[in-house]
Order: C-alpha cells, then sequence, then structure tokens
C-alpha cells in the first residue's frame, strides 16, 4: 500500500501541473507542508490530552465520552463495543511520536481486555480486538496476540448463520427491532470483517475468509439503495434468509442515510478490496465515496451532519467522528482508485482532516475530558452522546493522521 499511496502526491501534482506548472505545484506542496506541521502539532495534544485521560481510568474502567455541561465522565467495562478503541489509540500515538508511557498503558489495558476473545455474544469483536490486539500484533509479533486473536475471530465466526449468509449484529436487546426468527445486521458489522481476514492468512483456514466474503455479498445486495446510501438495518428471516425490513434505527429516518453508517460502508468495502482485489468491491467502495462527497447537504467544510437528512441543515450537528472515519478511509481508498477519483478523495481527506484539526473540533489541554475530538453525535433517536467526544472519533482521527504522514514518507 506505501507504493501506491505515495503515488497519489505525484498525481495530485501532476493535475497542478496541467494548470500552471509552478503556483500550482507550489501551492499543493504547501497545502501538504502545512497539514504536515498541523498533524505534528495535534499529535502532541493528543499525546497531553490521552496522558491526562490515563489518570481518570484503570484497567476494566474503558474511557467512553464526556458530557462538557455537567463534567461528567463516562466509562464502560471490557464487553462494550468500544473497549478496544482506548488502547488502539493509544497504540497509534506510540506509533507515531513514541509515547512509551501511552504504550505501558494501553498494554496493562490489553490484558484486562483479553477475557473477550471468547465472547459470542457479539458482533463488535472486530471492533474491540483488531482495534487494541490487531495493533499490537502488527507493531510487535507476540504468539499471546496471535492466539487471542484467533479465538476472537473464532468467537465472531459462531455468529454466522449461513442461510442467510450473515453474521448476527445484536442479540435480544432493547434496541434490537428484530423479532423471534430473525436475524439483526447492521451496517456497522462490516468493519468487523478485519478480524476475519487476518484470521484466515495467519491461520491459512479459509472458513475465515469466506464467512466475511459472503456477509459483505449479502450486505451489498440488501443494505444498499440505488443511489448507494445505507440503511442502518436490514433484518432476515432465520430460516429462509429473506429480507423481513430495511431501517435506519440511529438515523433521522428509516430512508435518512445517517452519516456514520456510510462511512462504516466506506470503509468496509475498502477493506474487503484490500483483502481480495476483488474489483466489485472497489466499485462499490467508489460509488459510496462519491455518494457522500457529492451529496447536497456535504458542507463546504465536508464535517457531515449527524444524517444527510436531517430535518433542520444548516443547523443539525455535525458528527465528527464520521468525518474521521471517511478521512481514514478516503486516504486508503485513494491509494487503489483511478487518477481522478484518487485526487478528489485525496484532496477531500485533506479538508476534513485540516478542519477536525481546528479549534472548532480540536481540544486544548484537559479540555474535553481528555479526549482529542469534540462535537461527536453518538445515537440521536435515542438522545445519548449527542455533540459529546467519542473515543471511536479520536481512534480513527489518529489513524487518519498517521495514514496521512505515511502517505508522505513520514512514520514509516
Amino acid at each position: 500500500m506505501k507504493y501506491k499511496i505515495l503515488t497519489i502526491a505525484a498525481i495530485c501534482l501532476l493535475f497542478a501541473c496541467k494548470e500552471s506548472p509552478k503556483q500550482e505545484t507550489t501551492t499543493v506542496a504547501a497545502k501538504e507542508n502545512q497539514l504536515n506541521k498541523t498533524i505534528d502539532d495535534a499529535f502532541k495534544v493528543a499525546v497531553d490530552q490521552y496522558t491526562y485521560l490515563g489518570t481518570q481510568v484503570t484497567p476494566g474502567q474503558y474511557p467512553k465520552t464526556y458530557i462538557p455541561e455537567t463534567d461528567t465522565f463516562e466509562t464502560s467495562n471490557s464487553g462494550w463495543w468500544c473497549s478496544g478503541f482506548y488502547p488502539g489509540t493509544l497504540l497509534y500515538l506510540d506509533e507515531a511520536v513514541g509515547a512509551p508511557e501511552l504504550k505501558q498503558e494501553a498494554l496493562s489495558f490489553l490484558e484486562d481486555l483479553k477475557r473477550e476473545q471468547f465472547n459470542t455474544t457479539t458482533h463488535d469483536l472486530g471492533f474491540m480486538m483488531y482495534c487494541s490486539f490487531g495493533n499490537a500484533e502488527r507493531l510487535q509479533k507476540n504468539e499471546a496476540y496471535e492466539e487471542i486473536l484467533i479465538n476472537s475471530a473464532k468467537s465472531l465466526a459462531s455468529r454466522y448463520n449461513p442461510t442467510a449468509k450473515v453474521i448476527r449484529s445484536w442479540d435480544s436487546a432493547p434496541w434490537n427491532k428484530a423479532g423471534e426468527g430473525e436475524i439483526a445486521v447492521i451496517i456497522d458489522n462490516m468493519m468487523n470483517l478485519e478480524l476475519l481476514f487476518w484470521a484466515s492468512e495467519f491461520s491459512g483456514d479459509a472458513t475465515y475468509r469466506d464467512i466475511a466474503v459472503n456477509h459483505a455479498n449479502t450486505t451489498m445486495k440488501n443494505h444498499f439503495r440505488s443511489d448507494y446510501s445505507s440503511y442502518h438495518q436490514v433484518t432476515y428471516d432465520e430460516a429462509t434468509g429473506g429480507v423481513n425490513a430495511q431501517i435506519t434505527n440511529q438515523g433521522a429516518a428509516d430512508s435518512s442515510a445517517w452519516a456514520r453508517g456510510q462511512a462504516w460502508g466506506l470503509y468496509g468495502y475498502t477493506v474487503m478490496y484490500r483483502f481480495t482485489k476483488d474489483q466489485k468491491y472497489l466499485a462499490q467502495a467508489t460509488h459510496i465515496a462519491d455518494y457522500i462527497l457529492n451529496h447536497p447537504n456535504m458542507p463546504d467544510d465536508m464535517i457531515p451532519y449527524w444524517d444527510f437528512n436531517a430535518p433542520n441543515i444548516p443547523d443539525a450537528l455535525r458528527d465528527s467522528s464520521a468525518a474521521a472515519i471517511m478521512a481514514s478511509a478516503l486516504l486508503e481508498l485513494s491509494g487503489y482508485a483511478n487518477e481522478e477519483q484518487a485526487l478528489n478523495y485525496y484532496k477531500a481527506s485533506e479538508t476534513m482532516l485540516m478542519n477536525l484539526l481546528s479549534p472548532t473540533y480540536l481540544a486544548t489541554n484537559k479540555e474535553n475530558g481528555g479526549f482529542i475530538l469534540k462535537h461527536g453525535v453518538g445515537n440521536m433517536p435515542n438522545k445519548t452522546e449527542i455533540d459529546t467526544p467519542l473515543t471511536y472519533g479520536d481512534y480513527y482521527l489518529v489513524e487518519a493522521m498517521l495514514r496521512y504522514q505515511k502517505l508522505h514518507g513520514r512514520n514509516n
């Protein structure tokens, strides 16, 4: 991927040179240099924030969010779907700038988190275990990490239904609108497939890969509308595999385009292409990207409203977490797409990053409860985590910053 990514800068210069060789090339280079400097500064802020955040928690208490109005800091146990993001962000920060104290904090949380490798009650093991142990194993090969990841993949694969060819998302829960004999699948589940691909490549067992491919194919068929926007949830008949309902739990309406859901789809199908090199996944990812970037309700700063069809646009809240996920995905996708698309995705991700790293969204020292990003939206219909920091927003922001700098030959 490094080779492809490095060509994007050349593509940008090539396109610029077609208009005005000296002036445009200088402008592109200056913009990239400025963003790299901004990212350097943001990494320092992030390290300070997460050093402070670490004083608020101990292993077993995972940062979840912070409510500024009431000065309330919220945590979760290891079973919450976001538990992997805190140690994962700590590892990313150590990778980016060298932060051994943060790395040690991550390792102490991994020791607690490892119990979830046998959790068969959730589809979120990719978020929980791959964003944490996956990064740990990538940075330092370790047999213990490999065993934990394989066990996590086995637990995730246990939720696969061969009739519907999907991985079940939610079991019985208040938010699950699927009834008895039905399977709820949410678009978020595309993010958990990376764990299965890793397991297949590591073990040589194609079963994990086959499950991931089948799930992605079924999701591509039933989750997306003709304009490539996505429903949040599809409910399947457990016995026949037929579609019973297409709804949007966390968006403005069943027919709306919930911003983070579109981000999950974009990221998920980009990952699918990375592992399979199947052109249909690249086409799907580019269609989703084009839908997002060309949407008439996408603001000029490219920090999306929490739903592209929110009822009170332009006064609707933005979702910084959706922008962070999109920025990271677009940077990777720019390494796979054709030249024109690559330039568009690269420039869009630059705009997203520049604005996410502005004072509007980037916290200052000990502000925001220790989190990095402000103004995330968790679940608007349920009125939870509204206009607050979100641990996954931080994770994908730091990932996007790392990807951008690696694109320019830094942090390699």
